[in-house]
């Protein structure tokens, strides 16, 4: 099978993966999911004319010169609304988010003002309409506040709050098995024996898809055999994963054995070698409606290419909108290189400076270098055979999340 391009193996990826199924869950519960549906308003806030200040609700022709005496006949607190009106040289003193009682047009701030018993003294003019916050100002009954693919954040759980929802219509969280292959892994703490090499992956591609709003499980280590990676591919199915990632082994070396596991499970293979650096042997497949995709063993490319794949492969599953990453522009922090036929995704610093964003790729590239990783801000994306670039010339970048 002959290199295909990233953006052909991310359409394949994609291609058959919907949304999966809705749910129904606590607004406390709903932050970081997505809607299934639009949501319309079930009220109008404010639902009424309400005061936006302390003072005195008054008509405006009565205060269109100052000072002036008022008789003031009730007050309105927000939640006790006046049964009354204000009538021809009359008042009613005001609270914040009080409703405007009937024959008022305006509010006067208690600062301008001066109490003397049952009357109050206006000593600035105020006019019609002023500190007064109208009715449905914000929004009306049946209005489509939040829509379909919404992932929702913290702003937004206040506004379905406000619209009068108790509980939120979203996808369900598709579950993400990830399992990690090979004889010479150990997991982190342990006494590392000859050749033996600390398990990293699994720990950094679970928290990937967390933040992509994935339940995500990491399932340990198969060793180097058909057996054991079949177990742990079956232990994720029965799990109910939507996805399983294996690191490691994808290739089709003696001691890589993930595609013959998978093809012995019935997986229909769809890739497993893009045009990318890093992440050449990168693998995409079918088992029934379970997605696998093979990532290289390499900590770098496992992680690029799960950021590449995995996270939009995610967001399309959960019901969002904004499937791909977003590529924004920077400025080259140094001189490159022309490329070879490999669309290039170096790791990169990046700063601020006075025109816009600086990604600096660190000089030290190799897939196995986690360190230069962790620094790093972004991606930045370089075509196949893409001519030397100087610093200070324009690039896409993909920023990272955190």
């Amino acid at each position: 099978m002959s290199l295909i391009p990233v953006s052909e193996a991310l359409q394949r990826v994609l291609a058959d993966a919907a949304p999966l199924a809705a749910e129904s869950v606590d607004l406390d519960d709903a932050l970081g999911r997505v809607l299934s549906e639009d949501l319309a308003a079930k009220r109008t806030q404010p639902p009424a004319d309400v005061s936006a200040m302390d003072g005195y609700a008054v008509r405006a022709e009565d205060v269109a010169s100052a000072p002036m005496t008022l008789d003031l006949i009730g007050e309105v607190a927000a939640g006790h609304p006046f049964e009354g009106q204000v009538k021809v040289g009359q008042a009613a003193r005001i609270f914040t988010g009080g409703v405007l009682p009937a024959g008022a047009d305006c509010v006067v701030i208690q600062e301008v003002t001066r109490r003397e018993g049952n009357r109050v003294v206006i000593e600035r003019s105020g006019i019609k309409g002023k500190n007064i916050r109208r009715k449905g100002i914000d929004f009306n009954e049946g209005d489509v506040l939040l829509t379909r693919g919404t992932r929702l954040n913290d702003r937004d759980l206040m506004l379905a709050a406000s619209m009068n929802y108790a509980r939120l219509p979203v996808c369900r969280r598709p579950k993400v098995a990830v399992l990690g292959t090979g004889d010479e892994l150990v997991t982190p703490g342990s006494d590392l024996g000859p050749g033996e090499i600390v398990y990293s992956n699994g720990y950094a591609l679970t928290a990937l898809a967390r933040l992509e709003g994935a339940q995500a499980r990491d399932f340990g280590i198969a060793r180097d055999r058909i057996e054991d990676i079949v177990a742990l591919v079956r232990e994720a199915r029965d799990w109910g994963a939507a996805v399983v990632v294996t690191t490691g082994g994808a290739s089709v070396g003696e001691h890589d054995l993930v595609q013959r596991a998978l093809r012995s499970e019935g997986m229909d293979l769809s890739f497993w070698r893009v045009a990318l650096r890093p992440g050449r042997p990168m693998m995409h497949g079918r088992l029934g409606p379970l997605q696998v995709l093979g990532v290289p063993g390499n900590p770098v490319s496992s992680y690029v290419c799960s950021f590449l794949f995995l996270v939009p492969l995610i967001r399309k599953l959960s019901g969002r909108a904004d499937i791909e990453h977003v590529r924004e522009r920077a400025k080259l922090g140094r001189d490159l290189p022309e490329n070879d036929e490999r669309e290039d995704y170096l790791r990169a610093a990046l700063t601020r400076g006075p025109d816009g964003d600086i990604a600096i790729p660190v000089t030290a590239q190799d897939s196995s270098l986690m360190a230069p990783l962790s620094r790093s801000g972004c991606l930045v994306i370089r075509p196949p055979h893409a001519p030397a670039a100087a610093a200070g010339s324009a690039c896409n970048i993909l920023k990272f999340s955190l």
